[in-house]
């Protein structure tokens, strides 16, 4: 027998939705479902899809098209997009808002290996090109200590939004990191993801010039001193992904737009759409790039996944984007006294 389904806007559902997760799974991946959804509420108001009950596999199929070319996303992206969309509609399923089994109508691409791979990776020419820079014009400045911290480390964003003050012992030169779910600061892999984080002695000079010079002297919600401030309190994670979006944009580092684009004209100029320059890269990226940067200079692969907190099958699947030219000379290395 079927159910009767009862009548819900798609914006009531996405509310409902985000406080039941709220508890069971991380803050970050509800904000992530939070900013997903968007997409589909927005393409239901556009479309006058006010109750959910009206979807059905065709519906979603015209949404799928749609996300797919409005976000100009490729198969990584969009997968990742309708995975949550997966996971949202089989909880409507739970509570009679959509047909049983609709979820399993959601097609998810499937990205060949090389299409996993191919995802945006800060190389180190650029890392070289945007670190003289704020070196020399801005340093120890929020951008500047942000980026030179995540290009030494490759750590998570989300793991640099943990860190205080108190994490950093500039006389050990390291950082630690702690799980602190409790005070809204967890770790991707909670207590797993604990670990210290050696430093260089001018990471260090630079974390220290931060701290004494530049930071605001604030503290957060929970009277945590934040290691990344503004005067409001902790660094948002969004604030610290524009910043890194501003900076690697060449015209910003550099003298000169590799796209032809004059810079009246250009949107990746205004606040909130710098991501929109090609050329520009999210932290991750250069997470990416920072741990291609350690394996290319013959850093052991168990070294680099346990300074990253990242397994090494996923290491060598996601992250590693040295070229089989660069691999083979590297191994030749090892071999040559053999």
């Amino acid at each position: 027998m079927t159910k009767e389904l009862e009548p819900l806007t798609p914006s009531e559902a996405k509310e409902m939705f985000l406080a039941d997760r709220r508890g069971q799974v991380s803050e970050r991946t509800v904000q992530a479902d939070d900013y997903r959804l968007r997409h589909l509420i927005r393409w239901a108001e556009d479309n006058g899809l006010n109750n959910l009950n009206e979807l059905d596999g065709r519906t979603l199929h015209k949404f799928r098209l749609w996300r797919k070319e409005d976000g100009d996303l490729n198969k990584v992206s969009l997968r990742t997009q309708l995975k949550s969309l997966r996971v949202f509609i089989k909880w409507c399923e739970s509570i009679d808002a959509v047909e049983e089994g609709l979820h399993e109508k959601i097609l998810l691409p499937t990205p060949s290996n090389e299409e996993e791979r191919r995802e945006e990776t800060l190389r180190s020419g650029q890392a070289e090109d945007v670190l003289e820079y704020l070196r020399r014009f801005e340093y120890a400045s929020r951008s500047h200590t942000l980026v030179e911290l995540l290009w030494h480390t490759g750590l998570r964003i989300g793991a640099v939004y943990s860190l205080d003050i108190e994490d950093f012992d500039s006389e050990e030169q390291r950082l630690s990191l702690t799980h602190r779910p409790d005070t809204e600061t967890p770790l991707k892999n909670k207590s797993e993801g604990e670990r210290m984080v050696a430093l260089s002695q001018y990471l260090c000079e630079v974390l220290e010039d931060w701290i004494d010079h530049n930071r605001p002297e604030v503290t957060d919600e929970n009277d945590r001193e934040p290691l990344f401030a503004s005067e409001q309190g902790r660094l948002t994670i969004s604030t610290m992904r524009e910043r890194v979006y501003t900076v690697t944009r060449p015209c910003y580092y550099g003298d000169h737009c590799p796209h032809d684009r004059r810079e009246r004209d250009c949107e990746a100029t205004k606040y909130g759409y710098r991501s929109k320059c090609p050329s520009s890269v999210s932290p991750h990226s250069i997470r990416r790039g920072a741990i291609t940067h350690f394996l290319t200079e013959d850093v052991p692969e168990k070294v680099v996944s346990d300074r990253m907190d990242v397994g090494q099958d996923v290491l060598d699947k996601h992250y590693d984007r040295r070229t089989e030219e660069v691999k083979v000379e590297q191994r030749r290395g090892y071999l040559e006294d053999i």
